[in-house]
């Protein structure tokens, strides 16, 4: 079992034993499991198995997401939430703008940093990611629980814009004067295959840079060094200016905020451009394939 620490060990990431230790003090965080899949069952059947203590499930589709605009080219799969909505689902999770905020998936955080990112754009400034999800928590023999907890009564109410964020323009000219990472595998951003959206590439002028190589073999991330390096062999460089000069988007706005968690523990505060592919592809703009050029 992992040793406990009474210094966290970051201000972005949590261990599942400070996790442990945390929920056991005076002042708890409050907890959001996230779990979800592309195209998977939702995440609710395996948090009614069993999960953290006391923690509260969010459904990505629908609370962390607005319903997608029957229209191609609108939005994306996965908008923005209504502020009021969100709002809403994060006060019945216990969520209070004093009260630390910690989310967790099943294992890579992928789903997990898509609510870390929202609670920060919409003007939370103690969000937390348990580094490796509900596997670490159970790889850890700490216990689960299969009752929901009571509805709680939290007192956030988010002001969006705290994070930059990049529409289609924005992500095209990012593209050709900065740098646009694309955060799916190898063989989407190529053209190879493409299981969701309706055309398979890329935007032109990004650079392939899949998610789930921030990540060790158990789903926890790199060190920030290794991040750094990886991130800097693409071109990107930290800074004041950073968010003004990376960018990021996948197929609907989910994997890019992994990445830019992965970004941040880096020293890089990127944009993120919510639409992503799944916007992207349903017009009429430039699409690009195979390997980068350069």
């Amino acid at each position: 079992m992992e040793t406990t620490s009474s210094k966290p060990s970051s201000t972005t990431l949590i261990t599942a034993a400070e996790l442990s230790a945390a929920l056991a003090g005076e002042h708890p965080p409050a907890v959001l499991d996230v779990r979800w899949q592309l195209g998977g069952p939702p995440g609710i059947e395996d948090y009614a198995a069993g999960h953290v203590p006391g923690a509260h499930f969010l459904a990505l589709d629908t609370d962390l997401a607005a319903a997608p605009v029957p229209a191609p080219g609108v939005g994306g799969r996965h908008p923005l939430p209504d502020p009021e909505l969100l709002g809403a689902a994060l006060r019945r999770a216990g969520v209070s703008a004093d009260r630390e905020v910690v989310v967790l998936d099943a294992a890579t955080s992928a789903a997990a940093a898509r609510a870390w990112w929202l609670l920060r754009w919409a003007g939370h400034r103690r969000v937390r990611v348990l580094d490796g999800g509900l596997a670490a928590w159970t790889a850890a023999g700490l216990p689960l629980e299969q009752s929901a907890p009571a509805a709680g009564a939290g007192d956030f109410v988010p002001v969006p814009g705290a994070l930059p964020v990049l529409d289609a323009d924005g992500a095209a000219a990012l593209a050709r004067t900065g740098v646009l990472l694309d955060a799916r595998a190898g063989e989407r951003y190529r053209g190879e295959t493409e299981p969701m959206d309706t055309k398979a590439g890329h935007i032109p002028g990004a650079l392939s840079a899949p998610t789930l190589d921030n990540l060790r073999p158990d789903g926890r991330f790199l060190p920030a060094g290794v991040l750094a390096e990886r991130f800097a062999a693409l071109g990107v460089k930290p800074g004041a200016e950073s968010a003004e000069t990376v960018g990021v988007y996948c197929g609907s706005g989910v994997t890019a905020a992994h990445e830019l968690l992965a970004l941040h523990l880096a020293g890089v505060d990127g944009a993120l451009y919510p639409g992503s592919w799944s916007e992207w592809s349903g017009t009429d703009r430039p699409v690009a394939t195979g390997p980068e050029q350069g």
